[in-house]
């Protein structure tokens, strides 16, 4: 096997809010691989990690990088082992080896990528000004989408509120499935408070009330809380698998939300699964702002996860978020995200 990396920066269609500051760029590095074996075949994978989120967002990220496919090189095998604490890096040469064994854009084989079925997905509005959202919502209802995902605390909570307590009054829990994420944003002693006030307008589910690493007041808050929770952040950086059964049995949370690029790539993703279905935790995938090139490989992983069938929207609707993004034959139609050869997510 060889490898070789580049670095990218993709560019924001219009700044990406969370509760952790803006995005306007971020940056990739893409893996590609080739074999002797594939004469002529090229793998390709996504290593992005987030700024100040990201466990292995390291400073000397490209270096280590490219360490790490120098072992791989002389060992001619993917150690997951020895990744493990880089879950970025992980996922994509896992993808890129995937990748160069199907040829094209293919990383699994499956009804999706074989364009006879999507994957219904959750239409996402980013955090802004009461009327940006509002706007940002009404255009994502109008797309057809029937399960909407709303960042939340970056404004004054009243006003976001207010903005729920808008859609209720227009849409029903029947119409609208609505989901919330704080990214952490609310202190441990005012988040019952403000979730008995989300629980008002038909919730779904809210995503990472508080920051990660308080698990006895995460494990209350699920206990207690009339919303259910659901695991993010809180996932990042627990990469051993006693860890996470550990983590799963202290705060047994209502769901987990798996992001490769941050929940120890495909192979930890794939033991996340394992456990909660273990214990009766529900889960969805979604991608982590990364470019097509990412965005794809994680929703052939979902299709291959779940199957042809797959109920629950998942998070996979980041393909339009950048001006200068790469081209992979994804296409949103509706509220599905599907893989094939129309128009393309730019």
């Amino acid at each position: 096997m060889k490898f070789s990396i580049t670095k990218q920066v993709f560019h924001f269609r219009q700044p990406a809010g969370t509760s952790r500051g803006v995005y306007t760029e971020r940056a990739s590095w893409m893996v590609t691989v080739t074999d002797e074996r594939w004469p002529g075949r090229v793998g390709r994978g996504e290593c992005a990690p987030l700024p100040d989120l990201s466990c292995d967002a390291i400073p000397d990220y490209e270096n280590v990088l490219r360490r790490l496919c120098d072992v791989m090189q002389q060992k001619g095998t993917l150690d997951v082992q020895m990744l493990r604490p880089y879950p970025s890096m992980l996922f994509g040469l896992e993808t890129a080896l995937r990748n160069l064994q199907h040829g094209g854009n293919v990383v699994y084989d499956t009804p999706f990528t074989q364009g006879r079925v999507g994957i219904p997905i959750n239409g996402l509005v980013w955090m802004g000004s009461y009327d940006e959202m509002l706007s940002r919502i009404d255009e994502k209802v109008k797309s057809g989408f029937h399960c909407v995902k709303l960042k939340i605390g970056a404004i004054d909570f009243n006003r976001e509120l207010e903005l729920i307590r808008h859609i209720r009054n227009v849409f029903s829990s029947e119409v609208i499935q609505l989901r919330v994420d704080a990214n952490g944003a609310f202190a441990p002693h005012e988040a019952l408070r403000k979730l008995e006030q989300l629980s008002l307008f038909d919730i779904h589910s809210i995503e990472q009330p508080i920051r990660q690493g308080n698990w006895k007041s995460m494990a209350e808050l699920c206990r207690i809380s009339p919303l259910p929770i659901a695991l993010d952040e809180e996932l990042i950086g627990v990469n051993i698998p006693q860890m996470k059964e550990q983590l799963l049995d202290v705060i047994r949370p209502s769901y987990i939300i798996l992001k490769p690029s941050l929940h120890g790539g495909i192979s930890g993703v794939e033991e996340w699964v394992r456990m909660a279905d273990q214990r009766g935790i529900q889960h969805w995938i979604t991608s982590a702002l990364e470019s097509n090139v990412g965005l794809s490989a994680i929703a052939q992983f979902c299709a291959h996860v779940y199957g042809e069938h797959i109920q629950m929207p998942q998070g996979l609707g980041t393909g339009q978020l950048f001006t200068d993004n790469i081209q992979i034959p994804l296409e949103i139609r509706g509220e599905k995200l599907y893989f094939g050869h129309g128009s393309e997510l730019h």
